[in-house]
């Protein structure tokens, strides 16, 4: 014969009819708190994607002009395009232009979706070091 113990705690008993589990409403509340952080943190997250990708320009920039440096050791002038093999990148694209005996400009133009990037689309640097725009350099 099994022994049938009474509980007396209060705090065990449940009421009939009550159910555990989620309403719509609480659902919709967290729905909507997802799509307001979603929509502050989504357009910073692609701006920081955009200046990490122009850093990586910059750097080629920067890695170009010491190729034309050592260069223009070993010749009279600076390199041209076709002269200095210039790197690829799914970003942007590489020219130089301006180029003489003391001067030279390295070019990178945006592609892709880089082409977001306002104000920095087109970035330079010439044998001064002299950086334009200033603004996406730092």
């Amino acid at each position: 014969m099994p022994i049938h113990f009474k509980d007396r705690n209060p705090q065990r008993c449940s009421t009939i009819g009550t159910e555990d589990g989620v309403t719509l409403i609480e659902l919709m509340v967290v729905v909507i708190i997802i799509g307001v952080l979603a929509s502050v943190i989504f357009p910073t997250f692609k701006q920081q994607i955009l200046a990490s990708r122009r850093g990586d320009g910059i750097t080629q920039l920067l890695r170009l002009k010491i190729q034309q440096e050592a260069f223009r050791l070993e010749n009279d002038s600076f390199a041209t395009t076709a002269q200095l093999g210039l790197p690829t990148s799914e970003y942007y694209t590489f020219s130089v232009s301006n180029v003489s005996a003391t001067t030279y400009t390295i070019h990178a133009q945006a592609i892709a979706s880089q082409t977001s990037d306002i104000g920095c689309v087109h970035l330079q640097i010439d044998q001064s070091l002299n950086k334009t725009p200033s603004t996406c350099f730092l």
